[in-house]
């Protein structure tokens, strides 16, 4: 009898988040039976790409800007990358700095391929960005987690990464803004870290893709933080800012061999990213000034009342987030942990959270919410958390 064999980076693809999704996939069966279910657990934006973007990309397609595009990305997208990076940071930015790639995701997945071989050290501080774990389990990395405390409001600890270099670590990655907890480093931090990282001789990763959604201060790129650039990579793309999330559009920012490595990669994988696709997030980056701010008031605007109304609730808290499209709210009140309140709520209030414990040992009593849906919508939400939460006679198990 025949017996299929599989590759063990696809073993590792297949059962990196078997879990992760667990709620949020019997959330949809629910809705799928017609249950009135509120979706508070995907980083996906609710609104649509804003429509001069989408004139510019109908235009692009009518002139025939479909065909192969170069490896590195479309000349056009990477000088206009390379000039916000110039404005932004004491170090110009070339644009044969850029190497563009189908998302932010696929440019993690690009980098890590060509700075790691299978077995060797990554450190990353935790609660991280769920996506890291099918990346870093396929390419078979040794993952070190740093904990960022939520007593500590899940701050940065740059010393204590510091602290977790070893011999063996390879490569640091951080993620500022972070999904999930809108924390932000410094730029003291970042300057700090960059240097201790070169003086080991490790490579440091920002994947930034949060940049353009703050709050209280700007974002501070780890680019314009270092003073040296050799030993730094930074990540970003549109998907979060400009809600172009299906349009897979992101980018890897670095220097030397490491961006010839990159083309190769990009040439060998993906060959390349629609030119039209290329143009249009081009054409984006130099007129969002409007549309990014009126998003990012939104989302503030939803933050204030996630964390108004969920402080509000007896045995819930939260900490006001600095950044991004999410809050972290604590259960461990009222819940053994994120699993069950999040399992809980669905089958009380039909209502679909994201656990924590996929971020990381740190956010294992807490449980996401997404930003990710206008005032009324989350209004809603809401009441019936406040209900589920009140309405209980004992601690969720």
């Amino acid at each position: 009898m025949y017996t299929p064999r599989f590759s063990k980076q696809s073993q590792a693809l297949h059962s990196a988040d078997a879990d992760v999704w667990a709620v949020s996939d019997r959330a949809h069966e629910l809705a799928d039976k017609g249950e009135d279910v509120i979706f508070l657990c995907v980083g996906d934006p609710n609104f649509d790409t804003p429509e001069p973007i989408l004139d510019y990309a109908r235009a692009r397609l009518g002139v025939g800007r479909t065909h192969y595009s170069p490896a590195a990305g479309e000349l056009v997208l990477r000088r206009a990358i390379a000039d916000i990076e110039s404005k932004v940071s004491p170090h110009p930015c070339d644009p044969d700095d850029v190497v563009v790639f189908p998302g932010g995701t696929n440019a993690i997945y690009g980098v890590l391929s060509c700075l790691l071989n299978p077995g060797e050290q990554i450190i990353i501080p935790e609660p991280m960005y769920i996506g890291y774990v099918p990346i870093t389990d396929a390419l078979q990395l040794e993952v070190k987690k740093v904990a960022c405390p939520a007593d500590q409001g899940f701050a940065f600890d740059i010393e204590t990464i510091k602290q977790a270099i070893s011999d063996e670590t390879r490569v640091v990655m951080i993620n500022t803004p972070v999904n999930p907890t809108g924390a932000m480093a410094t730029p003291e931090q970042l300057r700090d870290l960059a240097a201790h990282c070169r003086e080991r001789n490790i490579w440091l990763i920002s994947d930034e893709m949060y940049s353009m959604i703050t709050f209280a201060r700007r974002h501070t790129s780890l680019r314009a933080a270092a003073e040296h650039l050799d030993n730094v990579v930074v990540i970003d793309g549109l998907s979060k800012s400009h809600a172009m999330s299906g349009w897979r559009l992101g980018w890897a920012v670095a220097q030397g061999d490491l961006v010839e490595r990159l083309i190769e990669y990009a040439g060998a994988t993906i060959f390349g990213v629609p030119q039209f696709v290329q143009e249009a997030a081009a054409f984006a980056l130099e007129f969002d000034t409007y549309f990014v701010k009126q998003m990012r008031d939104a989302y503030e605007k939803r933050r204030d009342l996630i964390v108004e109304r969920v402080n509000n609730i007896p045995g819930l808290n939260c900490s006001s987030p600095e950044a991004g499209m999410f809050v972290m709210v604590d259960v461990s009140d009222v819940a053994k942990d994120g699993d069950a309140f999040a399992e809980a709520l669905l089958d009380a209030e039909r209502v679909s959270v994201l656990p924590g414990k996929p971020f990381g040992p740190s956010a294992v009593n807490h449980v996401r919410l997404t930003l990710a849906a206008d005032e009324a919508e989350l209004s809603r939400a809401l009441d019936r958390i406040e209900r589920f939460v009140t309405g209980g006679c004992r601690k969720v198990s």
